[in-house]
């Protein structure tokens, strides 16, 4: 017997009340299990174990307040879209403890409170950016001041993040890529810093002429924001504690003695960090204001110190024909000079080997007066080249004799033919004792008694060391009219800032912090763009393609269907 039309109804009502029952516990179910598919070949939108565990372990709220809300170009709408995914994925972990806003800063105020609020938000540390936009309904374009950057607040601690990378000589589209790429870890970084009941103790190094007035007066600002900082005199200190976390030492001037180098020795023995910013020699942006000098080697008796643990720094000076500009006077115009910005090849700027998450999507590095550094191969220390110079370089043996008239010379780029000279390497491992098989049995007696602590003559365990052939790269800058600069600004284009501030903190960051959320600066974004000169030419072909194939499949379906519509009714 064939089933009535109630019948039938009845079971159309029952599926559908199935269908409707399975999609609601579909939904239900969903609420409180997540979970995605992240198919990208770079795992772009899954985050780091690390980080997960971090989240995870949040016992107050995090609040994030995002300044990137507006209209804006359509990279920085990515940028803004990219971040807002990101922080959504991070309360997938962390639940209720990530709380964020995006604000747009100041855009509803009037003016006089805008300014404040600007102010506000770069004594805070968050940088701004001057982006070209254009009026609504006009060919003109309007200069419009953004904050690409994030307030982080955990309890009664709060930190501020860049979002933007800087773009010094790179494609606008690699930046805000690598910039997106970076996201990740500068939000992790930043929570995990804030959660830390006891910050890494760094320890200023003085006594053999190292600057302490306002040329440091952005990198010890910067340290003190993140870290415990003490100064240690290392010529009346008996011992270097081994509380230290990561010792620093900034363009000594002084020689050192085997007293001085046995302290630092056994303080690296104990797994110290240090970082190592010298100037062989005596060549400095003040010298230039002669016009003329002859750069000499300090003689600080560092060499054979180094060279023990891995590392060379030549007594040298490096020329590049990718440099920095100083301003020069190029002629008269009647009887006044005429001023132009002219690169100058003792000014290079440094880029780095992304072949460690110190360095991975880091802008350029300005340097000044920069000198090579060599590793030494053998033993159980890792050597990596964090910074280089470019492939049109060459080097300058001491004595070298400076003077800015050469400046006016074109010079010849055939004489610039070593590529990547290293300025700055990193070391790792167990390091040997500079003083083994070197001092008797009464020396180490002696150092027992002064310190309290055995001769030691290898390290108990594994150390860290950045040696850079260069002190300028952490120092700032001090003028007339604004003071201390910050890391990587040029007095004469305060306008732009390199990455010099970004290597120093990440740098000092691997060496005295235990952050587990580094690992996330390896993480690498891919542009897969098209090819421009294949659209420009095959523009016209694929227009047609994509207008007419929809609407011809559209117009086939619609005749097929009205054709067998006809064939079963024409009866």
């Amino acid at each position: 017997m064939e089933p009535t039309r109630k019948d039938k109804r009845k079971q159309y009502l029952k599926r559908t009340l199935g269908l409707v029952a399975v999609i609601v516990a579909i939904n239900v179910a969903a609420g409180y299990f997540h979970a995605r598919l992240d198919l990208t070949a770079e795992q772009r939108y899954t985050l780091a174990p690390s980080t997960r565990e971090l989240l995870r372990k949040l016992d107050a709220p995090v609040e994030i307040e995002v300044y990137l809300k507006g209209k804006y170009p359509a990279g920085f709408r990515q940028l803004s879209n990219a971040t807002r995914e990101l922080l959504e994925e991070f309360q997938q972990y962390g639940g209720t403890n990530i709380r964020f806003t995006f604000l747009n800063p100041g855009s509803d105020l009037p003016d006089s409170m805008r300014a404040a609020f600007q102010d506000t938000l770069m004594a805070r540390g968050i940088l701004p950016f001057n982006l070209q936009v254009q009026d609504d309904g006009k060919d003109s374009y309007a200069e419009k001041l953004i904050f690409p950057g994030a307030i982080i607040q955990y309890k009664d601690r709060e930190t501020a993040i860049n979002l933007l990378k800087s773009q010094g000589g790179m494609d606008p589209m690699q930046a805000l890529n690598s910039s997106e790429a970076l996201l990740e870890y500068k939000f992790a970084n930043a929570i995990y810093q804030l959660q830390q009941p006891h910050r890494p103790l760094i320890g200023y190094m003085l006594g053999h002429g190292e600057p302490e007035g306002p040329e440091v007066y952005d990198a010890l600002k910067t340290l003190h924001e993140l870290y415990q900082v003490d100064t240690v005199n290392l010529a009346t200190t008996p011992v270097i504690s081994g509380e230290f976390d990561a010792l620093l030492f900034v363009r000594p001037t002084q020689t050192f003695s085997d007293a001085d180098k046995l302290k630092i020795d056994q303080y690296v023995m104990q797994g110290g960090n240090i970082a190592w910013f010298i100037d062989n020699l005596t060549a400095s942006a003040d010298s230039l204001r002669g016009r003329d000098f002859v750069a000499f080697d300090r003689n600080l008796q560092l060499e054979d110190l180094l060279f023990k643990y891995g590392a060379r720094v030549n007594p040298d000076l490096i020329q590049d024909l990718r440099s920095d500009i100083i301003p020069l006077v190029v002629g008269n115009m009647g009887d006044k000079p005429q001023i132009q910005p002219v690169p100058f090849p003792y000014f290079p700027l440094l880029s780095s080997t992304n072949a460690h998450p110190i360095v991975k999507n880091l802008d350029l590095v300005m340097s000044r007066f920069a000198g090579s550094v060599d590793t030494v191969a053998g033993g159980d220390v890792h050597k990596a080249i964090l910074l280089t110079s470019s492939d049109h370089s060459r080097t300058v043996r001491s004595p070298a004799r400076i003077t800015l008239e050469s400046v006016q010379q074109q010079p010849n780029p055939r004489e610039f033919r070593q590529r990547n000279l290293p300025v700055a390497v990193l070391l790792e491992g167990r390091f040997p004792s500079l003083f083994r098989h070197r001092i008797g049995a009464e020396a180490q007696t002696q150092w027992q008694n002064a310190s309290g602590q055995p001769y030691r003559a290898q390290a108990d365990t594994a150390g860290k060391m950045i040696v850079s052939g260069d002190a300028d790269l952490v120092l700032n800058a001090v003028t007339r009219k604004s003071g201390p600069l910050q890391m990587g600004v040029n007095e004469f284009n305060p306008d732009y800032q390199f990455a010099n501030r970004d290597f120093f903190l990440n740098g000092m960051d691997y060496l005295a912090s235990k952050s587990p959320v580094m690992e996330t600066r390896n993480k690498e974004l891919t542009l897969r763009l098209l090819d421009t000169e294949k659209v420009r030419a095959e523009k016209t072909k694929w227009q047609i393609l994509a207008f007419a194939l929809p609407v011809g499949a559209v117009l086939l379906f619609a005749m097929a269907f009205q054709y067998f519509r006809q064939r079963k009714y024409a009866k």
